[in-house]
C-alpha cells in the first residue's frame, strides 16, 4: 500500500490534465494529496495575480479576470445542465 491512494485507471480528462507538464503535478497533488494543498494552491494563485498587478499595473488586474470569462460561462452551463 502506498501513501498516495489513486484509482487504477483514471478517466481520460484526468489523464489529460495530469499530463500537462507544470500544471499536472500540482493538480494531482491537490486532487489526491493533503487536503490543505487546496488552500496553498489558492493562496499561490492570488499571490501570482497580485504580482501581476504590481508588475503590469491595471492590465495585470483586468486581463486574468477577462481570461476567466469563458471558464465561468462553461461552469454556468455545466451547473445548469445538472
Amino acid at each position: 500500500m502506498t501513501a498516495l491512494e489513486m484509482p487504477r485507471r483514471l478517466p481520460f480528462w484526468q489523464r489529460l490534465v495530469f499530463a500537462v507538464p507544470l500544471f499536472g503535478w500540482m493538480a494531482r497533488d491537490v486532487a489526491y494529496g493533503d487536503p490543505d494543498n487546496l488552500w496553498y494552491a489558492l493562496i499561490a494563485v492570488v499571490s501570482m495575480w497580485g504580482c501581476s498587478l504590481l508588475l503590469f499595473g491595471l492590465p495585470g488586474l483586468y486581463l486574468p479576470a477577462l481570461a476567466m470569462v469563458p471558464v465561468m460561462f462553461l461552469l454556468l452551463i455545466l451547473i445548469s445542465r445538472g
